[in-house]
């Protein structure tokens, strides 16, 4: 089948060839896996579900904080209370105004255990949350925490509707403050969205959003060229570096903060043994992976990918190739003739991680590990993923503007994604937690260069490298402004010219 009748058969052959005056038609390949904006942790949700709803407070191309619902901010002089003063034109889309009392009982789901929120961990400093007003809240800190602030700008920590949480429709239905509201949602096939009329950060720039999922990048591809779409998201590097060379179409690239990375499991044999897990960093060429899985479109990465904190990773144990420490780290470890493991990568996010497997695969040959590849459809891959249930992990994960917001999850004790990491480290939650209370720029930058140089030692995952995120569109769409996190909020800015 071709790409074209390809388009035509997932239902968009029926548009019409001219461009909407008002309505954006958008594409891209992975849908949401749910609607809960506490639980989401595959960027397909995460980028449906920032169109509908608002934290407090978010980041902007720059990676600084700028208002969201909340309009300011201000720490008291101890770092140990954050008092939030909210916009009083804040309205969810059921037409009842934000409130601090929305806020609290937000938060108050994200660190209610029985969520399973994802970003609970950022949050176990609230030791209390006061609401003096309608427009006011105060969050009473246990200590000082520095990257808390950075951590509410997540739609993990988005704030919902009180009443709906009373109603315990939270992921049934979708109700936020954001830009567009859900008109409906056909999983697998389409989202219609609509501009939030009464959104608090002003006109949207058109009239809705009709998204169509087509798994086929080539086919979005298609669907851009004979105008079909407007449009889309791209995560294959193969397809994006093909739109430059359409002359109807733009493309723009964005050095992200997410990363790819081979994730250990250190809770599974023969992961446990430091050696074995360094010997496997010792064999991977990530060059190599970044190269033959992604067309060299990224650089190789250490474990912090923030330009503020980032160190050129080749002072990093074994980023550069070395196959015959490699081997004799696993003769050291009993493993001189190898062993049998499974990795698991998913369809679709990202579409390379099939190939990397693949490369991995053939690296990790020549030191006598056998890899079976075990390929997942997403919903199936994050389950497994979050419960831990793999030897390795082909991943792309997301990064933050802060490192202790980017890693608690997983490398502190009270961690709430410990299952995924299935790896304790002193050394690693002692840092983390120096950092986190640390105000000075400085000393916090040297406390998490050690937490960088020990984790790629002690190798619990593998990390390779970041990528670029695309989005390509018609020339006469306009204002559209990227960020580093992947975010698609700007195209709250977006026209039609």
């Amino acid at each position: 089948m071709s790409c074209v009748a390809l388009a035509a058969g997932l239902g968009i052959a029926a548009m019409s060839a001219q461009a909407h005056a008002a309505t954006l038609r958008m594409a891209w390949s992975q849908d949401a896996t749910g609607l809960d904006p506490h639980k989401q942790t595959a960027f397909s949700s995460i980028r449906l579900l920032e169109l509908i709803y608002e934290p407090l407070v978010r980041l902007d191309g720059n990676l600084q904080i700028v208002p969201a619902i909340a309009d300011s901010w201000q720490f008291s002089p101890d770092g140990k209370e954050l008092t939030f003063k909210l916009n009083a034109n804040a309205k969810f889309q059921n037409g009842a105004a934000v409130t601090s009392a929305d806020v609290k009982a937000s938060f108050q789901r994200i660190l209610d255990q029985a969520t399973a929120a994802v970003a609970r961990a950022n949050f176990l400093s609230i030791a209390s949350i006061d609401t003096p007003d309608a427009t006011t809240v105060v969050f009473h800190l246990s200590q000082p925490d520095v990257p808390i602030l950075t951590a509410m700008t997540s739609l993990n920590a988005s704030i919902v509707p009180a009443s709906e949480i009373t109603a315990g429709s939270i992921g049934t239905k979708a109700i936020g403050s954001g830009p567009f509201k859900l008109d409906s949602w056909v999983p697998n096939s389409k989202e219609v969205l609509s501009a939030n009329k009464a959104w608090a950060g002003g006109a949207v720039g058109v009239d809705g959003i009709n998204i169509s999922v087509l798994p086929d990048e080539t086919a979005i591809l298609a669907s851009l060229r004979t105008g079909q779409i407007d449009f889309a998201l791209l995560n294959d590097p193969l397809v994006a570096t093909l739109v430059p060379k359409e002359p109807k179409l733009q493309l723009t690239l964005t050095p992200g903060l997410s990363y790819n990375v081979l994730q250990l499991n250190p809770s599974h044999k023969p992961m446990d043994q430091l050696a074995v897990r360094q010997a496997i960093s010792c064999a991977i060429d990530r060059q190599d992976v970044m190269d033959t899985a992604a067309l060299g479109e990224g650089k190789v990465t250490g474990p912090l990918t923030m330009p503020l904190y980032a160190t050129d990773p080749n002072q990093l144990f074994c980023y550069k190739r070395d196959i015959e420490k490699a081997k004799k780290l696993m003769t050291d470890a009993g493993f001189a003739n190898g062993f049998s493991a499974t990795v698991i990568a998913a369809t679709g996010e990202p579409p390379t991680a099939t190939a990397e497997a693949q490369v991995i695969q053939s690296q990790l040959a020549e030191i006598g590990i056998k890899l079976d590849i075990k390929v997942m459809e997403l919903n199936v891959y994050v389950d497994a993923w979050l419960k831990g249930n793999f030897d390795m992990a082909v991943a792309l994960n997301g990064g933050s503007a802060d490192p202790y917001t980017m890693y608690n999850r997983y490398w502190t004790k009270t961690g709430n994604l410990q299952k995924v990491a299935n790896y304790i480290d002193d050394t690693l939650d002692s840092l983390m937690q120096k950092g986190r209370v640390e105000t000075d720029p400085v000393k916090r930058k040297a406390i998490f260069a050690d937490f960088e140089k020990h984790i790629a030692e002690v190798s619990p995952w593998i990390w390779l490298y970041t990528a670029y995120g695309y989005t390509a569109e018609q020339k006469n769409v306009q204002g559209f402004v990227p960020t580093p996190t992947g975010s698609l909020f700007g195209l709250s800015k977006v026209s039609i010219q």
